[in-house]
């Protein structure tokens, strides 16, 4: 039993160090003035949107792109994947008006799913860079220039990742949580990545990638669930970076209900323990700057969430006056410094985002108890939804998020 829970601590511990670090680091990243290097010529760039029954938000997505500035060629292609609602309308009366907008139907295929229709889509356009975004983004205006410009400045760049803000955060207590939460892994993480490791991680939407690298590749993979941790995976193994780029935001909507929200996040776990399995086959990635995002994996989605799992049945446990080993430190420690770590980069979010209120502050304080702890069960859902699935030999089908009516940015 020691030996387990020496472990168990060594882990933690190890954990928490790591993530101060990745705070440290991102708070400097964040903090450095960012000089933009104009470009002499400016490459192409076919924005894609997956949209599937999207009635109820595409036209605010399409007057946002029509605000985008960008001095060379750009198109939008709005890729239209078997919409049964009023969608298709609404896209062909923008193209009918705007030359840069472009309504394309996409034919049925299997898997169905995002991957696949990005896949389509690429192979319909012929730009030197591709940017995806989701079909309630609306990016601000600058958005597409700073990512060129950064994939253009940066040494063996594939592309660039920017940031992503909640549209909805002030709707109810879910929504903020996932907005704040969103300032830790979209802002303090990925720029502290960037910052000690020279590796920054796909998003799934505001990302943009070079024509020739997802060529290289094959394409998406259409079995991949978290097609963007994916896909950054396999282009840091082929020694390419992704370079963070906070100034380049885009706002979309977050679930506003509980089982939304689950759903969607279990789709996430699942996906990312596809990733998990299919690294395990890949030695290269294992190798170089490869590892960070292995080891992220891992981290962020098993470790931290068992570690957090163990953590509350030893407060419980001490609570209770159960008989626990003796150690030289306070096993209370182990606890008490999980919130700590949590908390503090939540408040570091913040103050960098300038979002700190009294209510933000307030929800922050509390967010390890109740936001946290619901990655326990959704990883044990999305765990045993994978492990059937595998059982079965059946493909885990693709489920998108429900859009509702919000209001233009």
């Amino acid at each position: 039993m020691k030996i387990i829970l020496i472990a168990v601590i060594f882990f933690f511990w190890s954990l928490l160090i790591y993530y101060s670090i990745l705070t440290v680091m991102g708070v400097i990243q964040r903090l450095q003035k960012q000089n933009i290097k104009w470009l002499e010529n400016y490459p192409s760039v076919a924005v894609l949107i997956p949209a599937h029954n999207e009635g109820v938000v595409i036209k605010d997505t399409l007057n946002a792109m029509l605000k985008l500035e960008y001095p060379g060629k750009l198109d939008i292609y709005v890729l239209d994947d078997a919409s049964t609602d009023e969608t298709a309308a609404i896209i062909q009366a923008f193209s009918c008006i705007f030359s840069r907008i472009h309504y394309v139907k996409v034919p049925p295929g299997y898997p169905k799913g995002k991957s696949r229709v990005l896949n389509y889509g690429l192979s319909i356009t012929s730009s030197d860079y591709f940017l995806v975004y989701d079909a309630d983004n609306q990016p601000e205006k600058k958005a597409v220039i700073e990512l060129v410009h950064a994939a253009e400045t940066t040494a063996g760049a594939a592309g660039a990742v920017g940031y992503v803000k909640t549209i909805n955060a002030n709707r109810n207590l879910l929504t903020r949580m996932i907005a704040i939460e969103f300032q830790v892994f979209q802002l303090l993480m990925q720029s502290g990545r960037w910052k000690a490791f020279k590796t920054g991680s796909l998003a799934g939407t505001n990302m943009l990638l070079r024509r020739d690298v997802i060529e290289e590749l094959g394409g998406y993979d259409p079995y991949a669930l978290a097609e963007d941790a994916e896909l950054t995976i396999r282009i840091t193994a082929m020694k390419k970076t992704l370079p963070v780029v906070h100034q380049s935001r885009t706002w979309e909507q977050e679930p506003e209900k509980m089982n939304i929200f689950i759903r969607q996040r279990t789709r996430w776990l699942t996906g990312n323990l596809y990733l998990l399995e299919k690294s395990f086959r890949e030695i290269s990635y294992w190798r170089g700057r490869t590892l960070v995002h292995s080891l992220q994996h891992i981290l962020t989605y098993f470790l931290f969430v068992l570690l957090l799992l163990f953590s509350d049945i030893w407060f419980i446990l001490g609570l209770t006056g159960y008989y626990l080993p003796n150690f030289e430190s306070p096993l209370l420690l182990f606890w008490f410094m999980s919130y700590i770590v949590y908390t503090a980069q939540v408040i570091s979010a913040m103050v960098l985002e300038r979002t700190i209120t009294p209510m933000n502050v307030l929800v922050g304080t509390v967010m390890y108890f109740t936001y946290a702890q619901l990655f326990i069960i959704l990883l044990l859902k999305s765990a045993s939804a994978y492990l059937w699935s595998r059982i079965r030999k059946k493909t885990i089908q693709w489920d998108k998020t429900k859009r509702f009516k919000g209001e233009p940015m």
